[in-house]
């Protein structure tokens, strides 16, 4: 793949600088890796740790705490029926047994253009894998082969959505039936064995962000920074919360995170609220904002990753340059940390993981806020000109392996513990979305439209 040795010699050189135990991958899955994810016994000379990037503000430059990282024990996950997992988007630590090999993979239809983008992850529920295209096409495939079950499309005929390519769209599935947002400004509930539409309803705006479903709710938040509040059984309309409206935004929009009673959601304004699912009364709001370096997306107020529930605690991280841990029923912080993201952190007993914008692999205490460790990713394609900027997506925790996706067409582990790469895997193409687990098998999707299963 073009620049796939520039990128891996920028690794090397970067884990010779920081030091320690790190193993690089040589071969890519099936060519000589001898354990769980293409890994090999690959250990590079010890050295002086040292800063990788000199930036204006990161996690580079933050103060390190000494205390080891400590972890839940890995867990197995039948399902992974929302965007995020569950509807709290807090899935901890999951089981995936290796050495991983593929297991199929298939297209789901219509990949990425420019014109219209793959922005959600496919879900997992009663043996299969759900999907949604470009063009709002809704698949299902048999989680262990890879054989599609059923497809519908979502635009009407007779209309111009058949013809027109759809930015955002999501799915999740809850109680036999599967929930997709579309570009189009419409939800529509299908029956997940057959298909089959079971009703349609109609919003103020389109809708990127996948739902979110909870006790027979599906809670969507629309373009227009307004979430909305359908009964999973009819489609009504139950309730309707409003931010304030922003004319521009990042591509892609968070999910609700919703537990104990509560739904949580962040608006492209930097808004967060938190509201009844029974009636959508406000609990508290905040905006989780700061001034950003001068870079035209610094300057958007965007919240693009899914906020998480946790217990008592609710986290968020915009694209401004702040991570937030807030109490969930007051909303009184806990702490605050600068730094900016739009990819969904992962949170795993008292450690959040994320990738920053400033292409930051990190390990951060969720009671605290301190950061325990951090391993500056490349941001380049060719470093020495600049040229081929990366994008990085994830993380997943997955039996002791942070899991993260890159725009070279590589999906690398590193530890949970260190930072340290482990190995690496590679796609037919890039990956687009966070990578999704259940019942002991990883799924990525790539921006051409192919969906590859590991198992």
């Amino acid at each position: 793949m073009t620049g796939t040795r520039s990128l891996l010699d920028s690794f090397r050189a970067r884990v010779f600088r920081l030091g320690g135990g790190a193993a690089l991958a040589l071969l890519v899955a099936g060519c000589g890796g001898d354990s769980w994810f293409g890994e090999s016994s690959f250990e590079p000379h010890p050295g002086e740790r040292q800063g990788v990037l000199i930036q204006e503000r990161g996690l580079a430059t933050a103060p390190h705490s000494n205390r080891p990282v400590v972890l839940p024990d890995p867990e197995p996950n039948e399902d992974w029926p929302q965007s995020g997992g569950y509807s709290h988007h807090a899935m901890q630590h999951m089981v995936a047994d290796g050495p991983l090999t593929e297991l199929w993979t298939t297209r789901i239809g219509s990949g990425s253009t420019k014109r219209g983008k793959l922005l959600n992850s496919p879900i997992v529920a009663e043996g299969l894998v759900f999907t949604i295209d470009r063009r709002a096409s809704v698949r299902a495939f048999d989680a262990r082969t890879g054989r599609k079950v059923w497809d519908v499309s979502l635009p009407e005929r007779g209309t111009e959505e058949r013809d027109g390519d759809f930015l955002g769209g999501g799915i999740a599935y809850e109680d036999g039936r599967i929930f997709a947002t579309t570009g189009f400004a419409k939800v529509v509930a299908l029956d997940a064995a057959s298909g089959t539409e079971l009703w349609r309803a109609s919003m103020d705006a389109p809708v990127r962000a996948a739902p979110t479903v909870n006790s027979g709710r599906v809670v969507v938040v629309t373009l227009g920074n307004q979430t909305v509040a359908l009964a999973a059984a009819d489609g009504s309309k139950l309730w309707v919360h409003s931010g304030v409206a922003e004319s521009t935004s990042l591509m892609g929009t968070p999910a609700p995170a919703i537990d104990q009673g509560i739904v949580v959601v962040a608006y492209s304004s930097g808004e967060v609220f938190a509201l009844r699912l029974e009636s959508g009364t406000e609990i508290w709001a905040d905006s989780v904002t700061a001034v950003r370096r001068t870079d035209a997306a610094g300057l958007l107020y965007d919240i693009r990753a899914n906020p998480i529930i946790d217990g008592n605690r609710v986290y968020f991280i915009g694209n401004s340059g702040l991570m937030v841990g807030m109490d969930l029923r007051s909303g009184g912080r806990a702490w605050q940390l600068r730094v900016a993201g739009t990819q969904s952190p992962w949170i795993a007993g008292d450690v959040l993981y994320l990738v920053s914008e400033d292409a930051e692999l990190a390990a951060v205490s969720a009671s605290s806020g301190e950061v325990l460790w951090s391993f500056s990713l490349p941001r380049w394609n060719k470093a020495s000109k600049q040229k081929g900027a990366l994008f990085w997506i994830g993380p997943i925790l997955v039996s002791d392996r942070l899991i993260v996706g890159c725009s070279d067409g590589y999906v690398y582990s590193f530890s949970p513990y260190t930072g340290k790469l482990l190995g690496q895997i590679e796609l037919s193409s890039a990956m687009v979305t966070t990578p999704v687990v259940a019942d002991g098998i990883l799924y990525f999707l790539t921006e051409k439209g192919r969906l590859v299963a590991f198992h």
